[in-house]
């Protein structure tokens, strides 16, 4: 799926609203998290804040400017916009936006050790950081010190609260969050019996060359969508 065809207005929404559903149903999501797509360079699709995760339609994605404020709907964005919107203002090359709540990776954070890629899907996050800071990203000073801290990632840890993971499209950032998530149940598994296996850097590489795939991610959304209908 090119860019192009990601902004392509209802089709986009719709497609935020299922990948909303997805991270739910999931359990990545809980019911606060919030997923964005890019509009234009200066607006960008949302989930509203009173929408209900596990039933998100495109009737619950609003469209904000940078600032916030509405441009499209009714609702109110969430109170973390700001974690898009400076995304958004600091990598032009980012489209989607996704704040979730997971579990595995969260716990990680609360006991202070380092995401490191167990298999090989994770290996593409590359270097995962963490926002020292347990609060919520409500403001822009806040946004700007996560923007900062993601850099030209792909995802950042949020210290005892969740992640964000960024991508191209929809369907590879939702590939990235899954990827994440994945990884972190592994190595905490793992963490319980031993010291788990880490990629080296060439194992690292190896994963960025073979697996960094728009059908690969595909099929990520793909397995996760079938969950839906069970």
């Amino acid at each position: 799926m090119s860019d192009t065809a990601a902004l392509s207005g209802p089709p986009l929404k719709a497609l935020l609203a299922e990948a909303i559903r997805m991270l739910a149903r999931a359990e990545m999501m809980d019911h606060s998290g919030h997923c964005s797509a890019r509009r234009d360079p200066g607006t960008y699709y949302i989930n509203s804040g009173a929408s209900v995760r596990p039933a998100v339609t495109p009737e619950d994605i609003v469209a904000v400017d940078l600032g916030g404020s509405l441009v499209e709907g009714t609702a109110r964005p969430p109170l973390e916009f700001h974690i898009h919107s400076e995304i958004y203002r600091a990598r032009p090359d980012v489209q989607a936006v996704m704040h979730t709540h997971p579990k595995w990776s969260t716990l990680l954070t609360m006991t202070g050790r380092a995401y490191a890629p167990v298999f090989g899907q994770g290996a593409l996050l590359g270097e995962v950081p963490v926002l020292d800071s347990p609060l919520s990203v409500n403001s822009a000073p806040l946004g700007q010190r996560l923007a900062g801290t993601l850099g030209a990632g792909r995802a950042v840890l949020l210290k005892s609260h969740g992640a964000v993971v960024v991508g191209a499209n929809v369907v590879e950032c939702f590939a990235m969050a899954a990827y994440l998530e994945e990884n972190a149940a592994r190595q905490y598994l793992a963490l319980q019996i031993g010291d788990p296996y880490i990629f080296s850097d060439a194992e690292r590489e190896a994963c960025r060359r073979n697996l960094w795939s728009q059908p690969l991610f595909q099929k990520a959304w793909d397995h996760y969508r079938s969950k839906l209908a069970g």
